[in-house]
Order: structure tokens, then sequence, then C-alpha cells
């Protein structure tokens, strides 16, 4: 594959922010093919989510399926995934390509405050798909709401990571001076990134930043490398965010990805 193909499972944002088209726009920006399969519709808009409604199970799964069988992928993307069926969907399909690095984004509230997805997808996550998982990125909200609570970020990202995977949780949602991201590794290593922090609030960062990784990871970039390469293209991104509606600022995420 000249252009790597990503699969990515994640929900559809009608104000195209965050969800699905994120997960393409940043893609692309890579140099990658984004195959895309809807977990949810959703009614949000730039300010906060007020409804889901999860694709049927068996629908999900024919589309997921479908496309696998016609479609070599060298990385996998999730978003929000809107129960515990697709959770366990996810899972088995990634036992079946364990080759193929996984890339969840473990998303259940989003940033004005809406809930996308209940605890027990949580728990299904930790109990049966973070174990498939290359990377997990939770912001720090996410991680703690994962550890039942923990308060100390440190202590989430060792107990995430106990499942085998590694956990970038981040910080933008957090009050220190700069964002600072934290890649956790099983091993007990921890990795430290500082990035100014930007004035306002965004939509579709953290979508923005997973998608980008797995599209790097996609391209056959180590792990560090994609880090860190993701990382710089989501804040060039917001640096250069721009106003769609009277919410959240969107991420101009066709700019610099490939660089």
């Amino acid at each position: 594959m000249t252009r790597p193909n990503v699969l990515v499972l994640s929900g559809h944002d009608p104000s195209g922010g965050a969800g699905l088209q994120a997960d393409i726009e940043a893609v692309a920006a890579q140099g990658a093919h984004a195959a895309s399969v809807v977990t949810a519709l959703t009614h949000q808009d730039t300010r906060n989510v007020y409804g889901v409604q999860p694709t049927a199970t068996d629908f999900f799964a024919a589309c997921v399926d479908t496309l696998v069988d016609d479609m070599p992928f060298a990385a996998i993307k999730t978003g929000v995934l809107a129960n515990v069926d697709q959770v366990r969907f996810v899972a088995a399909l990634a036992q079946r390509l364990p080759d193929v690095p996984l890339v969840v984004d473990p998303v259940l509230v989003a940033a004005g405050g809406g809930e996308l997805a209940g605890d027990p997808v949580g728990r299904a996550m930790c109990d049966a798909l973070f174990a498939q998982a290359t990377v997990i990125t939770p912001n720090a909200d996410e991680a703690r709401r994962l550890c039942s609570g923990e308060p100390d970020v440190d202590r989430c990202g060792a107990m995430l990571v106990e499942a085998g995977c590694h956990a970038l949780i981040t910080g933008g949602d957090e009050n220190e001076g700069d964002v600072i991201n934290r890649l956790y590794a099983p091993d007990g290593t921890i990795e430290r990134y500082s990035w100014p922090r930007l004035s306002g609030r965004f939509h579709g960062s953290g979508c923005t930043l997973a998608a980008s990784l797995a599209a790097r990871l996609a391209l056959g970039e180590s792990l560090i490398d994609a880090v860190a390469a993701a990382q710089r293209y989501t804040w060039q991104t917001l640096a250069d965010g721009f106003a769609a509606g009277s919410g959240q600022s969107i991420p101009a995420r066709w700019r610099g990805g490939a660089a």
C-alpha cells in the first residue's frame, strides 16, 4: 500500500468538529486513507452533546467485516463505542488482526460535558479492549473515570497499562500552566511532553490526536515517533483552529500533517 488504510470506528458529529469527520481529516493529513464505520449518530453542535443513537450491533459488525474482507488495514482507530456489544466486537476484531496496531480513544464525555458512553462501556474497555490495544489516549478526566475516580494521574497511568497497552494521558483539561501529556509504558517508564497552553476550548482535539497517531503507526513509524509526530500535528491544528459555530473552536486539521 502506497497510502495505507486506517479503519476508523467512531461516532458521527453533525458539526464536523469531532468524531468521524475529524478522524478522516486527520488521517488524510498524514498521508493515509481512512475507511470508516459509524458507531453512533449523535445530536450535538460545537457546544455540547444532547443525544446518542448507537448503530445496531449486527449492522455495525457487518459493515466492519465487509471492509476487513475487502481491504488490508495498517491500523485501527476507535472513538466513541456506544455500548458494551460494540466494545466486545472490537476486542474480538483486534484478536483476529493481532498484527494491526490499535489506537483506542476511550471517549466517554464530550468537552461540553454531555455523556457519549456510560460507565458500563468504560468498564468493558478496561476488561476486554485495552489488553488488545497498542495505545489508549484518554484525557486526564477520562483516565480518572476509567480508574474509579483515582485523582492522581500517574497512578491512573500505572493502573491503565496493567492491561499491557501504552497509555497517552493528555493534559488539555488540567489546570497546569503548560499542557503536559504523559506516555505510560507497561514497563513503568513515563515520557512527558510539554506544550504551550492555547487560549479557548477546542472541539475534536482528542479525535485529532488519536487519529493522527493511528495514521503515523500505519505509515510504519515506531510508537514513540508516532506519539511525538501526532502531538506536533495536533498542537498546530489547535493553534490554527477556527470558530465554525458559537461554541468551541475546531482544529484546522488540513494543515501540516505529513511534515
